[in-house]
């Protein structure tokens, strides 16, 4: 349990903080500025363009995602805008502007679905763990991690009694806080793994009873539709919705998150 959390703490730093820290490169940083000049003059088409080459390069980012949102729902693309929101939710999951922007776009899609509510436990823990960003998890703890090693060192080196008591309940202090932070950011990642989602491309969807085509309509569901991802056969997908109905459809119906 231990080792498999340390390995998706440096998943999360290799994934993560390196793009992060090498946004400011002139190939990155000149693209990014080349996508937010064209969506200022209302070329969105050729501004998704110019934000896709980022994700293609193997960019992950928040803000990019958050942009090609806009940019598609200004083309009037709602699926797509849900996709984008969506990915950039996870990865910043408590930027208030992803999230008021999604649940805007939501109420542009054709199905209004009412979710089954959560255990108010669960919701108030599902709360915590999503109301930081990753990347920001990420970097605390490392700023954590480096700055508790710094004092343990003061603290073999200090001099007097007070100041190795003093360092030591710092290192404490530390390393429990990037404990902490690793631990909320394995949860957030194990959130996100638990919850294979997928929007739905297609006009219109039958979702049947079983993974042929033969099989009952159970009842239908339309683009820009969230839907959970359970399970994968022969080209279809079973899917669940937000307020239980489960079923089937065809996998290039919709896109995954």
């Amino acid at each position: 349990m231990k080792f498999d959390m340390l390995k998706r703490w440096f998943y999360l730093m290799i994934i993560l903080v390196l793009p992060l820290l090498s946004f400011g490169g002139d190939g990155t940083n000149a693209l990014f500025s080349k996508g937010n000049a064209l969506y200022a003059k209302g070329q969105y088409k050729e501004a998704l363009a110019s934000y896709q080459q980022l994700i293609d390069q193997g960019y992950q980012s928040a803000a990019v995602y958050f942009n090609m949102g806009n940019a598609s729902y200004k083309n009037d693309d709602i699926a797509s805008a849900v996709l984008y929101y969506e990915k950039a939710h996870k990865l910043a999951p408590g930027d208030d502007d992803i999230n008021y922007n999604l649940k805007y776009v939501n109420l542009k899609t054709t199905d209004k679905i009412e979710e089954v509510p959560e255990f108010f436990v669960t919701r108030w823990w599902h709360g915590f763990i999503l109301s930081f960003s990753t990347q920001a998890l990420a970097i605390w703890s490392i700023i954590f991690v480096l700055l508790g090693s710094a004092i343990l060192a003061l603290y073999f080196f200090a001099g007097s009694v007070s100041a190795k008591r003093a360092s030591f309940y710092g290192y404490i202090l530390f390393f429990f806080m990037g404990a902490l932070t690793i631990f909320v950011a394995d949860r957030q990642l194990s959130y996100f793994q638990d919850h294979r989602e997928a929007v739905v491309f297609s006009a219109s969807v039958n979702v049947k009873s079983g993974p042929v085509e033969q099989s009952n309509t159970l009842f239908v569901i339309h683009d820009g539709t969230k839907v959970n991802v359970l399970d994968n056969s022969n080209g279809w997908t079973k899917i669940s919705l937000a307020n239980g109905n489960e079923g089937w459809i065809k996998q290039g119906d919709v896109k995954e998150i």
